[in-house]
């Protein structure tokens, strides 16, 4: 199939505009990060003595983490389903059933009776239910990335593609401030009686206002010229195999490109985030209101830098804003752990929002370059499968392996180093990785008959190169 290019007003954000497009995509991403991260900051807090009892609260919170690792766990799956059809039928459909999916299953966590009511039933019911968070995951983040990079230009594809990913410490932050709320306003018992359901609860109403926005987005114009070309394709009796077997035969290299790096970032998210969490209030034996707290203050500056880093690279290029998160993130790793070891609020503080301002610069341009990545045809199954491997590889496993060297050493310097040799795998990735600030989706990666010229549209000339 050849990528043909959208003209008129659809390829500009539709009637709607690219604004109506990305606000759309902002939210939707947002609740759906508000349900995966609640869980995270539940099992941190609460979820250990409710549905993992056990006389050690740091096997009880690694039991807690082995459930969040397995929302993870269904994520690759999720962005194999989610990617074949959203190649086939579009990004929006596909987009609308993956935030019902989540809002539901989120929903449903906080109607759950504990272990103390149900016994062993209880944590697997909820294990049931992370497994749906994590498949309705899977597919959110390709849908969601690719309709605002393929409604947006090609100049300003970094900045408009980064304010889904803004999504994600807006969801934290959102899920973090209810409950710092909650935790500010009721005791202890009162919150672990019934307390923590509420913001699960609350995913409901949210869900509603969010699908509303959603089903009005137009279909992303780029995608709808491609089905048109497909079509024309099949009269001419063309058949094309499933897109997750294209990604793989022809960009596997692009797949293993998104995985890496997507693997420091991830990483060092969960750390910087669900991590802290456990390590202020159960080795320095701290209130959960200062890692909250701290957390709640973090992820607004964070909310709010990440479209600048990915307007950044629309200037400088995706690999120069890209490596200066990862090498930064590496040596932070040590710093991080030193300042939260002060036991000052104001330096833990300053801790979580450095980091996750370095966080940002590799997040920030990470939409735009991996939905460049991909050829039209593939490009919502390769930017899912190679960010949702990065997932059950980094972020699944981080939390787990962190709380494991921390209950093994006795130290955070075991995890400052297991954060510092991820951020130095995705330097690695990056810096081998060509540049793709600029590229015109409608055009294919490859052309021609043999080993295929890549074609790459420069963000400062405005021309191809190969």
């Amino acid at each position: 199939m050849t990528d043909t290019p959208a003209t008129g007003p659809a390829a500009t954000g539709g009637s709607g505009g690219i604004a109506r497009i990305v606000g759309a995509s902002l939210i939707g991403t947002t609740i759906e990060w508000y349900d995966f991260f609640l869980y995270g900051s539940a099992a941190a807090l609460v979820f250990n003595t409710l549905f993992f009892p056990t006389g050690d609260p740091l096997v009880g919170t690694l039991l807690a983490f082995v459930t969040y690792a397995i929302g993870f766990a269904a994520r690759p799956l999720g962005g194999v389903v989610f990617g074949h059809f959203g190649d086939r039928l579009g990004r929006k459909k596909l987009l609308v059933i993956s935030l019902l999916m989540m809002g539901t299953a989120t929903f449903a966590m906080g109607l759950l009776p504990t272990y103390d009511t149900l016994g062993v039933g209880a944590p697997v019911l909820l294990t049931v239910l992370r497994l749906v968070q994590g498949f309705a995951l899977g597919g959110e983040w390709g849908g969601a990335v690719l309709i605002v990079s393929e409604h947006g230009g090609d100049a300003r594809r970094g900045f408009w593609a980064a304010w889904p990913q803004a999504g994600a410490p807006g969801g934290n932050l959102l899920a973090t401030g209810v409950l710092a709320l909650l935790a500010a306003v009721q005791s202890d018992a009162a919150f672990l009686a019934w307390g923590w359901r509420v913001p699960f609860l609350l995913s409901g109403v949210l869900v509603v206002i969010g699908l509303w926005i959603r089903v009005s987005v137009s279909e992303s114009p780029v995608f709808l010229a491609a089905q048109a070309a497909a079509r024309a394709e099949a009269v001419r009796g063309v058949k094309e195999k499933p897109p997750v077997v294209e990604v793989f035969r022809r960009s596997w290299k692009e797949v293993l490109t998104a995985v890496g790096t997507r693997f420091g970032e991830n990483i060092s998210y969960y750390v910087l985030t669900s991590f802290l969490l456990v390590y202020v209030t159960t080795h320095l034996h701290l209130p959960k209101s200062t890692a909250l707290n701290a957390v709640l203050i973090a992820s607004a500056v964070h909310f709010v830098t990440i479209p600048l880093w990915g307007a950044l690279s629309d200037r400088v290029g995706r690999k120069p804003v890209t490596l200066f998160g990862s090498a930064g993130m590496a040596l932070w790793a040590f710093a991080f752990f030193a300042l939260l070891d002060s036991r000052s609020f104001p330096m833990i503080t300053l801790s979580v929002t450095a980091g996750l301002l370095l966080h940002g610069a590799m997040y920030g341009p990470q939409a735009a370059f991996i939905s460049e990545l991909f050829d039209t045809k593939v490009r919502y199954s390769g930017a899912s499968v190679g960010s949702q491997l990065a997932s059950i590889v980094a972020g699944a496993l981080a939390p787990i392996i962190a709380v494991q060297l921390l209950k093994e050493y006795g130290s955070a310097v075991p995890v400052a180093l297991y954060l510092c040799l991820a951020a130095v795998v995705s330097t690695i990735t990056v810096a081998l990785a060509r540049e793709t600030a600029g590229r015109d989706l409608t055009r294919p990666l490859a052309t021609g008959s043999a080993a295929g010229t890549r074609h790459v549209t420069s963000p400062v000339a405005g021309t191809d190169r190969a």
